[in-house]
């Protein structure tokens, strides 16, 4: 990748960086380093027919953040000039104050070798694009999802789209630079059938420029707008209790992200928050059974080129064969267990310091075909989609809400189920889950996970069947 164009776009040089660098250790600080953002936003929003609101947006500036021991120091500019980003670093000096006590050396690089080219090349940049040229697509989207259902009450869609240039320096010497697009179409429909309403979202988002804009994935969201309206209508409120329950493939796996992925996050590990803590290598699951963390698929909406620690992209396996066998490692938990980063370091803008947090967390394929998983269940539920949920790091305990599922009887689907409560604890449906699908499915709608700040993030997994769960109905 070019470095001449970053370079010119933040109006800065390596020797100033490097300048920068030794000033934010001038208070004795273990490790120092900068990032700075340039990050144009579009978007524009359908609804009635009508475009009702659109905008554009620029974020600019640089952050400079100085670990020293435990402590870190972090401050920020909304420009690239010289005298606010010395000012910035020398404040971040201050903050992180006190005597160094070093725990050991920063390691310089991930685990995997640096990237020979970004996991989101743009073929159409979104910068040399007009919003206004993506009011017929919206108008198409629309239209098809009206064609689908007669049911069909209100429809509002969104196109909205970003691209930033980053540039990474550190104290070890090493540069970075990466340019991610990421584009997102969404849209929202409310069914009538003159006495009642139901409602679906659906939506994609991929690190991908304005090709994205087709007539197949318009078709593909409107098919997938109306795709088990009927079964809505039909649910009803089941008994509730404990039971078998099978998690479909693809958006359940967002229960993977919430109740069990935070817990490998190694922040949460080396405070002895995650109920995980000190268990690496210790059998959790059955064996069979790998969960995977990764910042290398092509297009992925959690995909990394770098982190942003400047650590090339790459893949982790939290649990290999049913063995913890990794926690997800920014820079500074990596030194603390003597162990190489994985590409974890991530944070919302150059507002925000970088703190360990997912990219795409899915679980790998078993040998089960659904169908067979399905009908080893006498009598459980199956859900499909999830929508709010409530997670404690500490004890691993969740609740999530069911947006859609069945009955499962004699080995059948049967009736549609709605408004009931998935209840559990993490490490133990872990432990609980018996079999394993064939059918792993990645979820491309736009993710966004909150740990204090926002970061974009995907989810995946196959079938799988947990032995038992608590399932809040009448």
């Amino acid at each position: 990748m070019d470095n001449g164009h970053f370079t010119e776009t933040f109006n800065i040089t390596v020797p100033q960086m490097e300048q920068l660098v030794r000033t934010a250790l001038s208070h004795g600080g273990d490790y120092a380093d900068l990032y700075l953002e340039y990050t144009t936003y579009n978007d524009l929003l359908l609804r009635d027919g009508e475009v009702t609101s659109g905008g554009f947006h620029i974020d600019y500036g640089a952050g400079i953040r100085v670990l020293k021991g435990e402590k870190t120091g972090y401050a920020y500019a909304e420009n690239t000039d010289m005298q606010d980003l010395t000012a910035a670093a020398k404040a971040a000096a201050m903050i992180a104050g006190g005597t160094s006590s070093c725990a050991g050396p920063f390691a310089v690089t991930g685990t995997a070798q640096a990237p020979r080219g970004s996991f989101y090349p743009m073929r159409i940049s979104w910068r040399d694009t007009s919003a206004g040229i993506f009011l017929p697509f919206l108008k198409d989207l629309e239209k098809r999802i009206f064609s689908k259902d007669s049911r069909v009450a209100k429809v509002t869609a969104r196109l909205s789209s970003s691209v930033s240039d980053i540039m990474m320096y550190n104290s070890c010497g090493e540069l970075a630079c990466d340019t991610r697009p990421l584009a997102s179409i969404t849209a929202s429909v409310i069914f009538s059938d003159g006495t009642r309403n139901e409602s679906k979202s659906v939506s994609r988002s991929f690190r991908m420029g304005a090709e994205i804009v087709t007539d197949s994935i318009a078709e593909e969201m409107a098919e997938d707008a109306v795709a088990g309206i009927d079964l809505r209508f039909e649910a009803r409120r089941p008994k509730g209790g404990k039971m078998p329950v099978v998690m479909g493939a693809g958006a359940s796996g967002i229960l993977l992200h919430e109740a069990m992925g935070h817990s490998f996050e190694a922040d949460f590990n080396r405070k002895g928050q995650s109920i995980f803590s000190g268990r690496i290598g210790k059998r959790i699951c059955a064996p069979g059974i790998n969960i995977v963390d990764d910042g290398t698929i092509m297009y992925n909406r959690g995909a990394c080129t770098y982190d942003d620690e400047g650590i090339p992209g790459q893949k982790t396996y939290m649990v290999r064969d049913g063995i913890l066998n990794s926690y997800l490692h920014d820079r500074i938990s990596a030194r603390w267990y003597g162990v190489a980063p994985t590409g974890n370091g991530r944070r919302e803008s150059f507002r925000f310091n970088p703190i360990p947090r997912m990219r795409a967390t899915y679980m790998e394929n078993g040998a089960t075909s659904p169908e067979d998983i399905i009908a080893s269940v006498k009598k459980g539920i199956y859900v499909d989609e999830f929508a709010n949920g409530q997670v404690k790091i500490g004890e691993g305990d969740f609740t999530f809400y069911v947006k859609s599922g069945r009955l499962i009887e004699n080995g059948t689907l049967t009736m549609p189920v709605k408004d009931i409560n998935i209840i559990g604890n993490g490490p133990q449906a872990l432990a609980d889950i018996t079999a394993v699908g064939n059918d792993l499915k990645i979820d491309n709608g736009t993710w966004t996970c909150g740990k204090d700040q926002s970061a974009a993030v995907s989810c995946g997994i196959p079938t799988v069947l947990v032995r038992s769960l608590t399932v809040g109905g009448e």
